[in-house]
């Protein structure tokens, strides 16, 4: 299990930075982050039972805790605190962040929904 060595929120707390042994760095966005939280509200409680998580482009971090040796708690300016980011799923979020995010965009596109609040799109045929 690859563990950070450092864990920073950015001065705009619009950004995560992790830092791994080796020389690995990752940034990883609040909104990126608040998207993929692994909480149930987010993940569902199975496969299939996602729920795409809309208007999400101005969340930021509002506080980091650790939660025991393996992971931590983001509470994000949403008030959505309720995902633990295990060390696994972040070193997974920072490798796969790029196809994670395009696999994003598509979704929202296919479901009409937007990455900012209060914007419905509507499709017309």
């Amino acid at each position: 299990m690859p563990v950070p060595s450092r864990i920073v929120v950015n001065e705009s707390k619009n950004a995560l930075h992790m830092e791994y042994q080796g020389d690995v760095r990752f940034q990883l966005p609040a909104e990126y982050l608040r998207v993929f939280s692994p909480s149930a509200e987010v993940r569902g409680h199975g496969k299939g039972q996602e729920v795409l998580q809309t208007g999400k482009r101005h969340v930021g971090i509002s506080g980091l805790e650790q939660s025991g040796n393996y992971a931590i708690r983001i509470t994000f300016s949403d008030g959505h605190d309720s995902g633990i980011f295990s060390w696994d799923y972040l070193f997974e979020l920072g490798s796969n962040q790029t196809d994670n995010w395009a696999d994003y965009l598509q979704k929202l596109h296919a479901a009409g929904a937007s990455r900012d609040p209060d914007v419905q799109v509507v499709k017309l045929s």
